[in-house]
């Protein structure tokens, strides 16, 4: 990681591109500490869309916090894309990225992996057009999309274990298992030095750096742990429910319901998501119906009432 990135200070730690809570402010305070930060870039790449609006703004205010003021300078901070859908991120989002120059660009959860094809081949276009020093990461969260992911062209794998917090493969395996594989996936093809890999999931510590290491990783990417981050915009009843749960084996659960109860299931049925039970899955699991959780959960929204607020951890 440190030949792809001589700038960042080993070891290689990364902050999730998680939607809503990775701005500007987080991106730039890990990178910052030497390590490498993310802004979440989105899953709306329309013309238009307010998602890339925003971007735009925290990729301004990035670069304004880390005091450079040369805008022919690259932007040591990469962004993340949700590719569950990809219509205008070639056309929309990519001109934005590039004349920023972050330095990093993260795809994940596609509806086909071979939708990043496509998306990979531009930036490869737009480094030899404009000379643009970025780097590809792939989200994976098996072999198969890892093996898929090399052949596309990515300059670094994330790999996702199953115990990781927010969404994820349904069909996973964990970072203890997964990590191993997709490093002996490298070796076979000869990319182990081409490659970067990073593990993520259920990482919070030195001794859970260390033991990814140990598995064959990198680096590391966290998200869980940089929302109790006085840096990260997640409201505080967020960071304090993430501080004061304990035992996550029996305090959180892997479910697509925590998508329903809130009305954000637009996602494939190949990814599902880790969340903090709370009062929406108890009342799924008393057998409460899904339209009347829905309407629970908006009715409390409406009074702005935290409680039933999806914590991904």
């Amino acid at each position: 990681m440190n030949r792809l990135f001589p700038n960042i200070k080993p070891p290689f730690i990364a902050n999730a591109p998680m939607f809503g809570y990775a701005d500007g402010g987080l991106a730039s305070a890990v990178s910052s500490a030497g390590g490498y930060g993310f802004i979440a870039g989105g899953y709306d790449f329309s013309s238009g869309s307010a998602q890339l609006q925003a971007l735009q703004a925290e990729l301004d205010r990035a670069r304004s916090l880390l005091g450079i003021q040369d805008k022919e300078a690259s932007l040591p901070i990469g962004v993340g894309c949700l590719t569950l859908q990809t219509k205008g991120l070639i056309e929309n989002a990519l001109p934005i990225l590039c004349k920023a120059l972050v330095t990093g660009v993260w795809l994940s959860f596609p509806q086909h992996g071979k939708d990043h094809g496509p998306i990979i081949q531009k930036i490869r276009e737009l480094i030899d057009i404009c000379g643009w020093d970025v780097r590809v990461f792939v989200q994976v969260g098996t072999v198969e999309a890892a093996r898929e992911a090399v052949e596309l062209g990515a300059d670094v794998l994330v790999v996702q274990g199953s115990d990781a917090g927010g969404h994820q493969w349904a069909h996973g395996a964990s970072v203890m298992a997964l990590v191993p594989e997709v490093r002996d996936l490298l070796q076979e093809l000869g990319k182990s030095d081409e490659i970067g890999m990073i593990a993520a999931g259920g990482i919070v510590d030195a001794r859970g750096f260390a033991a990814a290491v140990a598995l064959g990783a990198d680096g590391i990417a966290m998200g869980t742990r940089f929302i109790a981050t006085t840096e990260c915009p997640a409201p505080e009843s967020a960071k304090q429910k993430v501080l004061a749960t304990m035992d996550g084996a029996i305090t959180t659960v892997k479910s697509r319901m925590h998508d329903v109860f809130q009305n954000t299931d637009f996602w494939q049925d190949r990814y599902d998501g880790r969340a903090i039970i709370g009062p929406n899955y108890e009342d799924f699991l008393k057998g409460v119906a899904n339209d009347e959780i829905k309407r629970r959960h908006d009715e409390a929204k409406s009074r702005g009432e935290s409680k039933r607020v999806t914590i991904w951890a």
